[in-house]
């Protein structure tokens, strides 16, 4: 190099350096162990496959075909899987509910993983992942993620949502934001999701606080955390029942009489939401059943059928006369999941009602 100018030199030397600093890049990247990633499956249309005609059947793909459809997740992370259940969401209940709570949280409580992906059909998914996000205790990552197309379907959806999902689940930057929805390119939070269109991919909204983030190809961009309890901070988790009080969901509509609320407390709920029309209201006839529940020691949640907004206590129904229970934001499916677990510790109705102003 003695013949070659100083200038040259200088530049020759910050090359080398800059190709060193990339081969040892390089080198880390490839003897770096991957981060370990727990998936646990439970089926939906995720793991569907199309019938005859445009039907399909969910949970019929075995999990290990779901991933080997996404090779690129080889270069992002170590999967272990487990089966939890193999069924449409429609089918999930509390017994399932209460199983897949255990399994991920013996998967968090494991220092070997970094994050939990759960798949899972998008029909009742918003009220699995409230109810996890109550019932875990853990500030690492836990992802629910499905598909609105069956993996065999021309275009599946699956696919991409279960590479992003992942891509959440083992970011640092995702943890202690509580249990999140990872689909169509975005990221939610349990407790603000919801679906809102039977057949389009872009069905999950977040319609009072909004997104909780974006992924684009494995890539986050959070846009901040979310501002009620969860995880670490719940008083629920990590849940220890065997099983969960019944509540059941009245639909309000014009004309609801009291018999639907009547039968509802006589085979045996412990406690009742109301999906109410507007601001949670219900007929005058179906409110006195709802203050006849009361008083047989059955708690009344409203709760309101719109898809958004606060429901108010005191408004336009006195709630402290006929010892009811207003949901706050949360919609009619997510205030049955808080009713359970607020009756399954024996709490009040004041108690629960203080409880749906902090989840």
């Amino acid at each position: 190099m003695g013949h070659l100018q100083p200038r040259v030199k200088l530049s020759f030397c910050i090359f080398i350096a800059a190709a060193r600093v990339r081969l040892l890049h390089y080198l880390m990247a490839t003897t770096s162990p991957l981060p370990c990633v727990r998936l646990l499956a439970t089926g939906g249309t995720i793991a569907g496959a199309q019938t005859e005609g445009r039907g399909y059947a969910a949970a019929t793909i075995s999990v290990e075909a779901l991933l080997a459809a996404v090779p690129e997740l080889n270069s992002l992370a170590t999967i272990e899987v487990e089966q939890v259940a193999r069924i449409g969401s429609q089918d999930m209940d509390d017994t399932v509910w209460l199983q897949l709570a255990a399994r991920a949280q013996a998967a968090l409580d494991d220092p070997a993983i970094a994050g939990v992906v759960i798949t899972h059909g998008t029909d009742t998914m918003e009220e699995t992942a409230y109810f996890l996000n109550l019932a875990l205790k853990s500030t690492k990552p836990v992802v629910l993620v499905g598909a609105m197309r069956p993996a065999t379907a021309i275009s599946p959806d699956g696919p991409m949502n279960l590479y992003n999902a992942v891509a959440v689940a083992i970011d640092p930057v995702a943890s202690d934001r509580g249990v999140l929805v990872v689909t169509n390119d975005e990221i939610h939070f349990a407790r603000e999701v919801s679906k809102t269109n039977t057949t389009q991919v872009g069905t999950f909204k977040s319609p009072n606080r909004g997104l909780a983030g974006l992924v684009n190809r494995g890539r986050l961009h959070f846009f901040g955390p979310t501002v009620r309890r969860h995880t670490v901070t719940s008083e629920f988790a990590p849940v220890a029942a065997t099983e969960l009080p019944r509540v059941d969901i009245i639909y309000a509509h014009a004309g609801l009489r009291r018999d639907l609320i009547d039968a509802a407390v006589s085979a045996g709920a412990r406690g009742l939401v109301i999906a109410g029309v507007g601001a949670g209201n219900l007929s005058t006839g179906a409110l006195a059943a709802c203050a006849d529940a009361v008083r047989s020691g059955v708690l009344v949640v409203r709760s309101s059928r719109t898809g958004g907004g606060v429901v108010e206590r005191n408004i336009e129904i006195n709630d402290d006369k006929h010892g009811l229970i207003v949901a706050e934001e949360l919609n009619p499916q997510k205030a049955r999941v808080l009713l359970m677990l607020g009756l399954g510790r024996g709490l009040d109705a004041a108690a629960i009602q203080a409880r749906f102003m902090i989840y």
